[in-house]
């Protein structure tokens, strides 16, 4: 219980100062300052990925990558999805050139520089694209609170209640209680936000939004826990404290970013 709750402790306190630069950027710098940390973030997150993959004997284009990484955010600052869909076709064009002129490369090299790219960088873009909606720094807002909440109580939840594993192959620690727990906290935030000035959304709507952003977020998870299970690591790296790396620590945010982003436009958001 000590050391659940010292774990617990280690990592709020990072997620404390990651949320705190974020909601800074968010709320005081504009879209550009959120989409340099976002960059930043994503740059970190997908080197890490590079990372991993070439524990696997895989010699991903980090130049390719990495660039198209840092573009996709201030594409989506300035030009909205559209700046951020021709970033992801010159990702394509730039990806398979390299393909193309370096005989070494072969085509699981070019896939996991693409996969990267996409996986990290273009997913976590969506956050730009949602501070840019019509009252989007409150969304925005409430997207990251929901997350933090997510895994807060399913970390809680998990670490005292948890008797079900979800995927004991995976990720052992994982259990339904937790999912239960984060996903409760989620769906609360989202209906609360309802309350906010400028959130014109329904309340069933705004609990679907939830219920989504659980769901995507469980996704995120595992779905890190797994490559790493692939290629033998326990954290993506270790420069954050109670978290391991940066892919660790963002990784539900890079899945609930882009459902969020699409829940919200099909609830008539602009």
């Amino acid at each position: 219980m000590a050391s659940a709750l010292r774990d617990f402790m280690v990592r709020t306190s990072t997620a404390l100062l990651l949320g705190a630069i974020m909601l800074v950027a968010l709320s005081l710098g504009g879209v550009w300052a959120l989409a340099v940390v976002t960059a930043a973030i994503a740059a970190l997150a997908t080197t890490e990925f590079y990372a991993l993959v070439r524990r696997e004997r895989r010699l991903p284009s980090e130049l390719v990558g990495l660039t198209a990484v840092v573009a996709m955010p201030f594409a989506a600052a300035a030009y909205g999805a559209i700046g951020l869909t021709a970033t992801v076709g010159i990702l394509v064009i730039s990806a398979f050139f390299w393909h193309v002129m370096i005989r070494q490369v072969r085509l699981t090299e070019t896939g996991v520089t693409l996969f990267g790219a996409v996986y990290v960088g273009f997913t976590l873009a969506h956050l730009v694209l949602i501070r840019e909606y019509d009252n989007g720094v409150w969304y925005a807002f409430v997207m990251l609170l929901s997350v933090w909440v997510n895994d807060s109580f399913a970390y809680i939840a998990g670490s005292w209640l948890g008797k079900h594993k979800m995927a004991p192959r995976i990720s052992p620690k994982k259990s339904w209680e937790g999912f239960v727990a984060g996903s409760a906290g989620t769906v609360a935030v989202w209906v609360t936000a309802g309350r906010l000035p400028g959130v014109d959304v329904s309340a069933g709507w705004l609990a679907a939004i939830g219920i989504a952003a659980s769901v995507a977020a469980v996704i995120g998870d595992l779905s890190e826990s797994r490559i790493k299970r692939e290629v033998g690591v326990k954290d993506s790296g270790t420069l954050l404290p109670g978290h391991g790396g940066y892919l660790d620590r963002f990784d539900s945010l890079i899945m609930v970013a882009i459902v969020t982003h699409y829940m919200l436009f099909a609830a008539g958001v602009r």
